[in-house]
């Protein structure tokens, strides 16, 4: 056990109030523009001195019907004089923290909370109690943290936070990435999991796993949840994902198909270690019916947010009812779950490399941890494709540049899983089909709430998928 395990209640109090007040204004924080009421503050220090410590903030937004609990990990470091280097991650200033003045800063830019964070799992050490705590776990045959490492906040973020932690100048340790899961469920996150499968069976189209850190909590309901707080794993220095890879070739008029082929030969064979490694259940008439319930929602409701949707509602509804119909499908089996250009490393040593295997962040972890259809991957970066390809000037030029993406990509995809969407009227390509429209619908909605100058990306897959 490392550390002090109880905290003082009237300091829990107004650090609770100072974080309402802050939370809020964050990128990982999920209900923006909600009233935020505190119902609990559970936190326990990290290191001897206390000055690293884990917050778990429940907070419930909204009101009424409306009103949402949710459980936040709030990394700080507590000091006892203003720290200057830390300036921009001050978060206040409070005249009494267990028992002296504290200046509280955002963890993650702090090295003093990385550090932490390391020594748990490096050592294998907990700290805490049986109520809040946390215990850090080395992977078997994982890499070792960095010793007197340097630390770094990666920009660009939103639902967790991630820490890149380098060795000293001229150490061969590998440099690590340390990614902090900031909405707390129960149960272990799907990134953890499915990663260290995939690396545990030697596949190398992921980073290779250090370790994590799980815990306990309080839930919103007053019972103990446990779950995973943080991933440490490979960080690719020098790579580039795989959308400024593919925007910058259409930036210079270059094509990108032997690169989405790449890309469709690594996520078939990922696809292929996970059905391997996991477990899979059968596509059965029931779970396909369920998915086309779904599916058929989403269509309704869209058309009903966008009125623009309405004159595909008929044939986008005869799309998703075709699932119902269908036979032979793939076994549903553990997926990517968020897939797009954004998620994918091009490493001059190992090709491209999968990222964030957490599934979509707003949706209940446990729904991110069942089987699905590995075709929603591809329909995720096939949409992807298609955005890239808007940021070229020339809308004929897009559309050809896609068309030899989406080729390419499922040419490969098929040679290395034996599912072929291109096969008209088979199982995969009517899957496919609906799967791909789901999504272009949701991106309608999303870009005339928030983009209307991007709306056309997403109605010009519409109106394909539904000729």
């Amino acid at each position: 056990m490392t550390g002090p395990v109880t905290t003082d209640p009237a300091s829990d109090a107004a650090l609770g109030r100072l974080l309402v007040e802050w939370a809020p204004r964050q990128r990982w924080f999920a209900h923006k523009g909600a009233s935020v009421h505190l119902e609990r503050l559970e936190r326990t220090p990290l290191d001897e001195g206390g000055v690293a410590q884990l917050v778990a903030l429940t907070v419930r937004t909204g009101a009424g019907e409306d009103a949402t609990s949710t459980v936040y990990a709030v990394p700080l470091t507590v000091r006892h004089a203003p720290d200057d280097s830390l300036a921009p991650a001050l978060v206040g200033h409070l005249p009494d923290v267990d028992g002296a003045q504290a200046w509280v800063y955002d963890g993650p830019h702090d090295p003093t909370f990385t550090r932490a964070l390391l020594t748990l799992v490096a050592g294998e050490e907990g700290a805490g109690s049986a109520t809040f705590g946390v215990h850090g776990t080395s992977a078997d045959g994982g890499l070792p943290v960095p010793d007197g490492a340097r630390t770094k906040v990666l920009g660009g973020e939103q639902s967790n936070t991630s820490i890149v932690v380098s060795a000293p100048e001229g150490s061969q340790q590998t440099p690590l990435i340390a990614k902090v899961f900031r909405v707390l469920n129960a149960g272990d996150n799907p990134d953890v999991v499915v990663q260290t499968a995939l690396a545990g069976a030697g596949c190398e189209r992921v980073p290779r796993p250090a370790g994590w850190v799980d815990g306990q909590w309080t839930a919103p309901d007053g019972s103990t949840a446990h779950g995973h707080l943080a991933h440490l794993t490979e960080f690719l220095a020098g790579s580039q994902d795989a959308w400024r890879v593919a925007t910058a070739a259409v930036a210079a008029d270059r094509g990108f198909s032997a690169e989405a082929g790449e890309l469709g030969a690594a996520t078939a064979e990922v696809h292929a270690v996970l059905a391997r490694e996991l477990p899979t259940e059968p596509a059965t008439p029931e779970r396909l019916g369920v998915l086309a319930d779904g599916l058929a929602a989403r269509v309704a409701w869209a058309c009903s947010a966008v009125p623009q949707l309405r004159e595909f509602a008929a044939a986008a509804t005869g799309r998703v009812d075709a699932v119902r119909r269908v036979g032979g499908a793939p076994d549903l089996q553990r997926v990517h779950g968020d897939y797009h250009l954004g998620q994918v490393l091009r490493s001059a040593e190992r090709g491209w490399v999968l990222l964030d295997f957490e599934g979509e962040p707003l949706r209940p972890l446990a729904e991110r941890s069942v089987p699905d259809l590995a075709l929603r991957d591809v329909a995720g970066m096939l949409r992807s494709f298609d955005y890239a390809a808007a940021t070229g000037p020339d809308p004929a030029a897009a559309e050809r540049w896609a068309a030899a993406c989406r080729e390419a990509f499922l040419a490969a995809y098929a040679a290395g899983t034996g599912v072929d969407p291109r096969e008209e009227g088979s199982a995969a390509a009517t899957l496919l089909a609906a799967l791909e429209l789901d999504k272009a619908l949701y991106e309608v909605v999303y870009e005339v709430r928030n983009r209307p100058d991007w709306s056309h990306i997403p109605l010009g897959a519409v109106r394909r998928l539904t000729s």
